[in-house]
């Protein structure tokens, strides 16, 4: 009977239970178990999304600028990229033996690369690996608005990696972006890298520049070290700081393995200011050769001393009655013109065929663009004293055939 009046207790407690809850929800949405004793059906699913973000605009306005800030730089570039598509026939050797001797047959290889406009008569930059070996015939650009343009081949200079070409067109209003001076650039500087990776045109990364200068020396180039994600394709197309301007020419990424062709977080760039050095000396000649239709080669980068200097100026004090900065000389090349020349660690080099200069690299950007085998003097301090030393330049071995 006990038992009996217990289970009578629960069943009435699970009665109450069940109608409190049917009026709790009633008018409630969605499908329960009392839905389910009814013999109804279910509905369609209710799906009801947040209707405000979690955090709003106003709560991060410095985020929020910064994230305006590089949609405005990188509306205001993308215009002025252009994408490089090169077609390159290719001998295929003959595989089998063939009793008419060894046929092979062509194949047009596509290659893709990137440049930037540098002027409104549509002048455009980018690495001559992009462009070489292939004729003008076989090159045609294609602008942010995706017309496709054919181009004419200025010049180029190989051993930077620096080809101005031209888009074939009267138009004179393109969008063009400047050189900024890369002697300016800051390891830790935002930077964006725009081009065409993997035939995506119009891509936009960001990073900073990890670092410059890193081979400072006559004997080889230097270039910007970034992290901007560079990929195949982005080769040819602008570095560019956050006013928009060209402070290097992506050029590069680093490969530890051999079977890697994706970006590492290694970039390298050639800087704006020897990328416009190029242009100016292609401009230079094709104005002393004007019926030249064949473009020019850039002699710019063969003059070699052999000397290695500090990144940083020596400053000099002007009871010398000399420049005010000089390059500190850290190593000499063995049996190098400068070694033949009798220049020494420690010497600082204060004038270059009379004139003065603004910072180290420049004075190695001058000795790179005379002509090898010229004679020049360069003004010394040495043990607390001046003078002249006579040395000839030699060229450099990296280009030397």
């Amino acid at each position: 009977m006990e038992n009996l009046r217990r289970l009578l207790f629960a069943v009435s407690v699970f009665i109450v239970a069940a109608l409190l809850f049917a009026w709790w929800r009633h008018g409630q949405e969605g499908y329960g178990a009392i839905n389910l004793l009814k013999g109804e059906k279910p509905g369609p699913a209710s799906l009801t999304p947040p209707n405000k973000p979690k955090i709003a605009l106003d709560e991060l306005p410095l985020l929020s600028r910064l994230n305006d800030e590089f949609a405005k730089i990188s509306a205001a570039v993308q215009p002025s990229v252009v994408s490089v598509t090169t077609k390159k026939t290719v001998r295929q050797a003959q595989k089998n033996w063939n009793p008419l001797g060894s046929v092979g047959s062509d194949q047009v290889v596509p290659s893709l690369g990137s440049g930037v406009i540098i002027s409104k008569e549509g002048h455009v930059v980018t690495n001559y690996h992009v462009i070489e070996g292939v004729q003008a015939a076989d090159i045609e650009l294609s602008t942010n608005d995706n017309k496709k343009h054919l181009t004419l081949i200025l010049g180029f200079n190989k051993e930077r990696d620096i080809a101005l070409l031209k888009i074939d067109s009267p138009r004179l209003n393109f969008p063009a972006l400047n050189f900024a001076n890369s002697d300016d650039a800051q390891v830790g500087q935002i930077v964006l890298a725009v081009g065409n990776p993997f035939g995506l045109s119009g891509s936009v990364t960001q990073g900073i520049i990890s670092a410059r200068d890193r081979h400072l020396s006559d004997s080889q180039f230097d270039y910007l070290q970034t992290d901007t994600v560079i990929n195949p394709g982005n080769s040819g197309g602008p570095l560019v700081n956050i006013r928009g301007e060209i402070i290097g020419i992506n050029v590069a990424i680093y490969r530890g393995d051999a079977n890697t062709t994706s970006w590492q977080g290694v970039g390298l760039a050639v800087p704006s200011n020897e990328a416009k050095m190029v242009v100016e000396d292609i401009q230079a000649k094709l104005k002393e050769s004007a019926k030249q239709t064949s473009g020019v080669t850039s002699s710019t980068g063969k003059g070699y001393l052999g000397l290695e200097v500090s990144s940083e100026p020596v400053e000099i004090d002007p009871v010398w009655g000399t420049s005010r900065r000089g390059a500190l000389v850290t190593d000499i090349g063995d049996k190098s013109p400068a070694s033949e020349a009798d220049l020494r660690q420690g010497d600082v080099v204060t004038k270059f065929q009379g004139m003065a200069f603004r910072s180290p690299a420049d004075l190695l950007q001058i000795i790179r663009t005379q002509p090898p085998g010229s004679e020049v003097k360069l003004e010394v301090i040495r043990n607390n004293k001046m003078g002249d030393i006579i040395a000839r330049l030699g060229t450099r071995p990296d280009v030397a055939q």
